[in-house]
C-alpha cells in the first residue's frame, strides 16, 4: 500500500460505475443492466482497469472513492474487497479518504452493513427518493418506506456516522404538501447529508415514453420552485448548509467526492460509461458491458477522448462553480483564461440573481432557481 501522507500530491477522486440494478426505475437514464449474469465478470474487469489506469492520476493523492451506478449495494463483500484492494495497490490513497457507496434500502440488512464497514466503506448514500409508498411504486423502486427507515437505523447501529440520503421532488400528480411530509420524515432521521433533485423526465426512459404518449404531465416550473424554496428554507432552519444547488449538509459533512467535481479537481472514472477528467481532457468509457469486457480482456481501456478547448474549459468552470456556495471566481477566469465576466456580473447583480463577494460571483436564492440558465448565459462560444 502506498504511503498515505505524500502531502505534496494534488487531491484527486476515483469514481467506480457499477452497471447493474435489480429493476429499472422509471426515471433513470444512467447505464445499467438488470441481467446480473455478467456482474462478477464486469467487476473483475473493473479491478483490472484500475491497474491499467495507474498513470492517469500519477503524483496525485486519492482523497475520495465513490462507488456509484447502477446499484453498488448489489455487490458481494468479495467483489467490493476486490475493487478496493486494486485501488489501494495502484494509487496513493489518503488514510482519511472518504469512501462512499450508493445503496438501495432493500439491500441494507445488518450483515451487509457490517461487511461494508469492515471493507472500509465509511460513507453511505442511501437512495430513499420518497417517504410515500405509492410514489416509490410509481418510480418502480424496489423498496418501501419502512425499509428505508429501517435501513437507516441499521446503518447507524453498524457504525456509519456519515450518511447521505437522496430525495426527489416535483413529482407529477403529487401536491406540494406531500413534499413537505417527505422533508419532515427526512429530518426525523437526521442524516449528515441530503441530496435533493427535481425529477427530470429523460426521453429514453419509461417516464419519457409516458410523456410522449400523454400519460404523464410534468410538474409546472412554479410548483417545482415552490417545493425547492421550501426545501432551502426548512433545511437551513435545521442546520444544513446548501453548499451546492442540490446538496445540503451539516457543517463539515460536505461530500468530498462531489465537491471535487465542482472544484475542478481531477478524477478517474472506472467501469462502463464512466467519465474521467484531468483538466485538459475528458475520457468517456464505452456504454456497453459486453464491449467493455471484450476490450479489457484484450488489454485496452475502451474510451473516447475529448480534448477540451479553452472555451470548453471556461464554460465548464462557470457551470460547475456557479452551482456552489463559494461561487465563480471571476479573478481566476480573467488571470487564467483572459475572460472577463464583469459586464455579466453587473447585470446579474442588478436583477438580484447574484452577488459579488471578494471577486466571486455567487447566486442569490432567486438565482439558484435559474442556475442552469444563468450559467449558459455566461458561456463563451465554442472554438
Amino acid at each position: 500500500m502506498h504511503n498515505p501522507f505524500n502531502t505534496h500530491f494534488a487531491m484527486a477522486g476515483l469514481y467506480l460505475h457499477v452497471p447493474f440494478c435489480k429493476q429499472a426505475c422509471h426515471y433513470c437514464d444512467f447505464h445499467f443492466s438488470t441481467n446480473l449474469s455478467l456482474r462478477h465478470e464486469v467487476i473483475s474487469a473493473m479491478a483490472k482497469e484500475i491497474a491499467m489506469q495507474k498513470d492517469y492520476l500519477a503524483d496525485q493523492q486519492v482523497t475520495s472513492v465513490y462507488l456509484g451506478g447502477g446499484t453498488p449495494s448489489l455487490l458481494t463483500e468479495e467483489e467490493i474487497n476486490m475493487l478496493l484492494a486494486s485501488i489501494y495497490a495502484t494509487f496513493a490513497v489518503d488514510s482519511q479518504a472518504e469512501i462512499t457507496l450508493e445503496a438501495n434500502p432493500d439491500d441494507l440488512q445488518k450483515h451487509k452493513l457490517l461487511s461494508l464497514a469492515q471493507a472500509g466503506i465509511n460513507r453511505l448514500s442511501i437512495g430513499i427518493q420518497s417517504f410515500h409508498d405509492d410514489v416509490l411504486q410509481f418510480f418502480n423502486r424496489a423498496h418501501t418506506v419502512a425499509e428505508s427507515e429501517k435501513s437507516f437505523w441499521l446503518a447507524r447501529e453498524a457504525g456509519f456516522a456519515n450518511i447521505s440520503i437522496d430525495l426527489m421532488f416535483s413529482i407529477p400528480g403529487q401536491p406540494a404538501s406531500r413534499w413537505t411530509e417527505s422533508v419532515a420524515r427526512a429530518l426525523q432521521l437526521n442524516p449528515e447529508h441530503i441530496s435533493a433533485y427535481s425529477l427530470t423526465i429523460e426521453e429514453q426512459t419509461v417516464f419519457g415514453r409516458w410523456q410522449t404518449h400523454h400519460k404523464l404531465t410534468p410538474v409546472s416550473d412554479e410548483q417545482a420552485a415552490v417545493e425547492f424554496e421550501y426545501l432551502m428554507d426548512t433545511l437551513a432552519k435545521n442546520g444544513y448548509e446548501q453548499y451546492e444547488i442540490s446538496n445540503f449538509s451539516k457543517p463539515n459533512y460536505h461530500s468530498r467526492h462531489n465537491s471535487s467535481y465542482w472544484q475542478q479537481q481531477h478524477y478517474l472514472g472506472i467501469g462502463p460509461s464512466a467519465h474521467s477528467f484531468n483538466g485538459a481532457t475528458r475520457q468517456h468509457n464505452v456504454r456497453n458491458n459486453h464491449t467493455y469486457l471484450t476490450s479489457i480482456k484484450a488489454g485496452k481501456v475502451p474510451f473516447q477522448l475529448e480534448v477540451l478547448s479553452q472555451a470548453n474549459q471556461i464554460n465548464e468552470y462557470i457551470f460547475t462553480t456557479l452551482r456552489t456556495s463559494s461561487g465563480c471566481d471571476i479573478h481566476y477566469l480573467r488571470q487564467v483564461f483572459g475572460y472577463d465576466l464583469a459586464h455579466h456580473c453587473h447585470r446579474l447583480v442588478a436583477h438580484q440573481l447574484a452577488e459579488l463577494q471578494n471577486n466571486r460571483l455567487i447566486l442569490t436564492r432567486k438565482g439558484k432557481l435559474l442556475a442552469d440558465q444563468i450559467a449558459s448565459g455566461l458561456f463563451v462560444e465554442a472554438d
